[in-house]
């Protein structure tokens, strides 16, 4: 879609000599300090984005391997006490036949943070390389990055819900490890590394390269 009064074929605010505010979409001259809409600060991209997009990324890369080598859930009994991981959970929920747990479980915990590592990073090194295949795509998997961060932390809220259902002094209780806060930072820091991402700049490679 173009933007009225400019010249045919200019179909982006900085083509137009426009600046776009992030927030709200409303485009202004270029020089306006502050969007009059939302008062949001201007800028035609985000500065800084892709620094921040791979800080907040390794950051979360960091606390994820102690989320997976430490116990996520510390159970105790009158007969002994036990120490689970994420893979140690998935394990004890295949042995007692709870298959469907297991895979969301897995999935939740394993597979969808480390996919999204490898899309974040996907992400961020087309747009340094500013490549120009699949476009439309990878403004795609950048939307469902971000829609999908937050399921990550269905361990983390199993944990607290048997942490606070499951308390009956000496008999059996139960309490979260420290895996599970290194998760739950993982997941912040991964969800604070999508949204750094500035997804104007995932066009800018068809903008240069047209």
């Amino acid at each position: 879609m173009e933007i009225a009064g400019t010249e045919p074929g200019l179909s982006t605010a900085r083509a137009a000599g426009l600046v776009a505010c992030h927030r709200c979409g409303r485009v202004h001259t270029p020089g306006t300090p502050s969007c009059a809409r939302c008062g949001g600060a201007l800028h035609s991209r985000e500065p800084f984005s892709l620094q921040r997009t791979w800080a907040w990324l390794l950051a979360g890369i960091i606390v994820y391997i102690p989320a997976n080598t430490y116990p996520m859930l510390l159970t105790s009994t009158l007969l002994d006490k036990q120490e689970s991981t994420i893979l140690g959970g998935v394990v004890d929920l295949l042995h007692h036949g709870a298959y469907s747990v297991a895979l969301i479980v897995f999935v939740a915990s394993v597979v969808i943070p480390i996919g999204k590592f490898i899309a974040i990073a996907y992400l961020a090194i087309a747009i340094r390389r500013r490549w120009v295949l699949n476009t439309h795509q990878r403004q795609r998997l950048h939307e469902v990055v971000e829609f999908v961060g937050r399921w990550s932390m269905i361990d983390v809220f199993v944990v607290a819900i048997l942490s606070a259902l499951v308390q009956l002094d000496s008999v059996a209780t139960i309490n979260p490890g420290i895996a599970a806060v290194s998760f739950a930072l993982s997941v912040a820091f991964t969800m604070l590394s999508a949204q750094s991402i500035d997804p104007r700049l995932i066009w800018d490679a068809d903008e240069a390269a047209t």
